[in-house]
């Protein structure tokens, strides 16, 4: 199929020779049919199926197994936080049910933040009220109420 390409000034198509040493051009099927093969599988399907295979249907934390019906539930958790650190011994992946794998992150998040060692890229507001007093959001007072606890044990 030769190439064609459009000149400014005018809405007609006209063939031009491919440029030396370019890969042949391919048919409009062969574009599509690429793409729906792609999209048929989800983005990192891959590496959750090998971890499944690798660790098995239980969840590393709190043990629970899972049937094949309900493996939907696991979902990889990738130990240095590295989601492109994929490696194909899955030493950097542990299955972790739904309810475990927000627990992992919801801790290290909040205790990151308790400690003041929140890392920058953590540190966007989701929602900020403009009309708050400083010092009154959920922050400070757990803040306060840690401290209030530290001087009574």
């Amino acid at each position: 199929m030769a190439k064609m390409s459009f000149s400014a000034g005018s809405k007609r198509r006209s063939p031009t020779p491919a440029a030396a040493g370019a890969p042949p051009a391919r048919s409009a099927e062969d574009v599509i049919r690429e793409l729906r093969k792609n999209l048929e599988k989800p983005v990192g399907e891959d590496y959750r199926d090998r971890s499944l295979g690798i660790h098995g249907l239980v969840c590393a934390r709190c043990g629970r197994e899972f049937e094949q019906a309900s493996r939907h539930l696991l979902t990889v958790h990738h130990r240095d936080h590295n989601h492109r650190n994929n490696p194909p011994d899955g030493s950097n992946w542990e299955n972790l049910c739904v309810y475990c794998h927000d627990d992992a992150h919801s801790r290290s998040v909040l205790g990151e933040y308790v400690d003041g060692t929140t890392r920058e890229a953590q540190t966007r507001v989701a929602y900020e009220d403009p009309g708050a007093k400083p010092g009154s959001g959920l922050g400070a007072l757990l803040q306060r109420a840690l401290s209030e606890k530290a001087g009574k044990g």
